[in-house]
């Protein structure tokens, strides 16, 4: 029986790339679908920010998804998941870190805004996120990919294929649309797309759809 345990959210793209990252490297581990309209009575108890994912590996715990995959490199290191040279290391972290303060970040805040007359200023500073992320990520980084970091898949890959599954919600609800010349990025999500764990914890748009709908249509009527 796997001594890993992953508290997750099928929602939640942060909880995704925890599972990725398992999947990745093929560790056994027990998943915990956590209902997070409804959590249980004690998930305070297992994580101390109310949130998914929480790892638990024998009686320690990890919460955060870049921690916790950070961690599953450290302690599953083969195959590995992140570059040996340290520079390369520094560019993985870096992209991970936009990820979650820019991308990820201004999502939200389009996303979940109730002042419809703030969402194209917003829909322009998503735009503007993936074009630096095709020229000064992607471009520079690994012209000829078909990863983020070159010929293999890295966390940077597993941190950012959530955000682009779950894009048909801005499409839908806010009417997001990619801005053109992001070649080197449809590339990238074609290769992603295809991946074996990809396949495991993918949802269709028709999901997010659904789910998200009560919380954007209150916005898109306002």
């Amino acid at each position: 029986m796997a001594d890993i345990e992953i508290y997750s959210a099928m929602l939640c793209p942060f909880a995704q790339r925890s599972r990725l990252a398992l999947l990745e490297k093929e560790v056994p581990f027990k998943l915990i679908e956590i209902d997070l309209r409804n959590k249980p009575a004690n998930f305070a108890e297992i994580s101390p920010y109310g949130k998914v994912p929480v790892l638990k590996h024998g009686d320690h715990r990890v919460w955060e998804s870049a921690i916790i995959n950070e961690y599953l490199e450290e302690a599953f290191p083969d195959p590995p998941l992140l570059p040996k040279d340290p520079i390369q290391r520094a560019q993985a972290r870096i992209w991970i870190n936009f990820a979650d303060t820019r991308l990820f970040a201004t999502t939200g805040k389009l996303l979940y805004s109730q002042d419809s007359t703030s969402h194209p200023e917003i829909v322009k500073e998503l735009a503007d996120h993936l074009q630096f992320i095709e020229q000064e990520g992607l471009q520079k980084l690994s012209a000829q990919g078909p990863y983020w970091l070159g010929a293999d898949m890295s966390l940077v890959d597993l941190t950012y294929y959530p955000w682009f599954e779950q894009v048909a919600v801005l499409e839908q609800f806010r009417g997001f649309q990619f801005p053109p010349g992001l070649d080197r990025l449809q590339q990238w999500w074609e290769r992603m797309a295809n991946r074996e764990s990809v396949g495991t914890i993918a949802n269709p748009p028709a999901f997010y759809l659904e789910r998200y709908a009560q919380y954007a249509q209150a916005a898109k009527l306002k």
